[in-house]
């Protein structure tokens, strides 16, 4: 039996490995669709030895399938975000307190104690839905943070902005996570000159403005909220964990999540460390639905286990169809 206290106190690669194989192990006995998966793929349980003999599923799957390694009862169903008509990832969850682990585990790793920041966020299109895990989490941190200034905005932006500044100018460490177009539309309203605070953008302009590349981005936002270095986080409805960038793009992994680069071509080998391929996620949180996942994103992984996302396929609802068998 993996306990969560085996997941969150992985501390070397070797542990990493050796419980990723038991989660493989737990996965494939206990996964209908991911075990159906790796058998059209002939890929037997006893032969897989190390990470990279792992099989990875699609992430479509969770459009398609119910992907489940637990006959518990659902506490709770993430679901992604969608325009209208398109068919949308669901992650049903059996133990909502993994998730909550992992979240709090992975930013205390990267910032430290909760209570030493405002928590602001700027979320409106997850705001204005169900089911999202990023709104989970960040209501569960603005709750933590104790702080009476923590909270959500929605198109409150003068409110915000009044909110910011005051934080800011008291000396008090504040992070502001916001949905990228968000952000952009905040600046275009004020410029600021913060000291103290943290910009986090979780991606995405939810077809509310043209797509840009992440330098530009940045430069934009770091222009216009006068910081340094925009942070970022990388996380999806099928994960329970999630990476950080604490500037630059360049995301690291709490110790029980790691990225692997498959080839574009062949999505079952890999190419080396500073190429460009498809990213790859073992998330050990993902123990009662699927640990191991190809997603749609391109990025690149450094030799000290950092990665870039460098952007996504084209075509990616139909990206890896020769591995679509079910």
């Amino acid at each position: 039996m993996i306990t969560s206290q085996d997941l969150f106190t992985i501390s070397s690669q070797k542990q990493f490995e050796k419980i990723a194989l038991k989660v493989f192990r737990f996965q494939y006995e206990n996964n209908k669709v991911y075990r159906e998966f790796c058998e059209l793929l002939n890929i037997e349980k006893g032969r897989v030895k190390s990470l990279h003999q792992i099989p990875f599923l699609p992430i479509q799957f969770f459009k398609s399938h119910e992907v489940l390694s637990s006959t518990e009862p659902i506490q709770e169903t993430f679901t992604s975000s969608g325009t209208t008509g398109m068919i949308t990832s669901k992650h049903l969850i059996t133990d909502v307190t993994l998730y909550e682990e992992s979240y709090r585990n992975a930013f205390s790793e990267f910032y430290g104690n909760i209570e030493n920041y405002a928590v602001l966020a700027l979320l409106p299109s997850y705001l204005e839905r169900t089911g999202s895990s990023l709104i989970y989490m960040v209501k569960d941190l603005i709750e933590l943070s104790n702080n009476e200034n923590s909270g959500f905005y929605l198109n409150n932006y003068d409110e915000l902005i009044a909110k910011l500044v005051e934080l800011d100018a008291s000396g008090q460490n504040v992070i502001l996570i916001g949905v990228t177009y968000a952000l952009l539309d905040l600046i275009e309203q004020q410029k600021f000159q913060l000291k103290n605070t943290i910009i986090m953008e979780t991606g995405g302009m939810k077809g509310k403005r043209k797509e840009i590349i992440r330098e530009e981005l940045h430069q934009l936002l770091c222009n216009g909220f006068g910081v340094s270095s925009i942070h970022s986080e990388y996380g999806m409805t099928e994960l329970l964990s999630q990476a950080y960038s604490l500037g630059n793009g360049i995301f690291e992994c709490p110790s029980w999540m790691s990225i692997l680069i498959r080839d574009t071509e062949d999505a079952l080998s890999y190419i080396e460390t500073g190429k460009t391929g498809g990213i790859n996620v073992i998330d050990l949180a993902n123990i009662n639905s699927c640990s191991f996942i190809a997603t749609q994103d391109l990025g690149k992984k450094y030799p000290n286990n950092s990665f870039e996302v460098l952007g996504r396929f084209d075509n990616s609802d139909i990206r890896g169809c020769n591995l679509m068998v079910l």
